[in-house]
């Protein structure tokens, strides 16, 4: 089985949110929700505030992508939710990479590594 499904409907999103368990940084915001599952699901979200059509999917694609390098070093059970702030439209790949890692150690969603 696949370790990751995406979120794709509004009241999922809707229960991570209410969850209230996030963390932000300068360019992404994080948003976590224990699933019960042995497995991620996640979300990207980018507003209209981002910029326009091309720069939100170009911002959505780089989120997706830094998140596929990293998912398997990131803990099983969540729903994820990560939201990209305006900053994030004039980002480059590696620091929207960074951004990422830099939530996920914070919320210590890291695997330990085994000795």
């Amino acid at each position: 089985m696949k370790s990751t499904v995406g979120l794709q409907k509004d009241r999922d999103f809707r229960k991570v949110y209410r969850q209230r368990n996030s963390m932000a940084n300068r360019l992404l915001i994080i948003y976590i929700r224990e699933n019960q599952e042995v497995y991620n699901r996640v979300g990207f979200t980018v507003s209209k505030k981002v910029g326009k059509a091309t720069v939100r999917n170009r911002v959505k694609r780089r989120m997706k992508e830094s998140y596929r390098k990293n998912h398997p070093s990131i803990k099983t059970g969540y729903d994820l939710v990560f939201i990209a702030r305006d900053t994030a439209a004039n980002s480059t790949m590696a620091e929207i990479e960074s951004a990422m890692r830099h939530l996920l150690r914070k919320k210590k969603m890291i695997k330990k590594k085994e000795a």
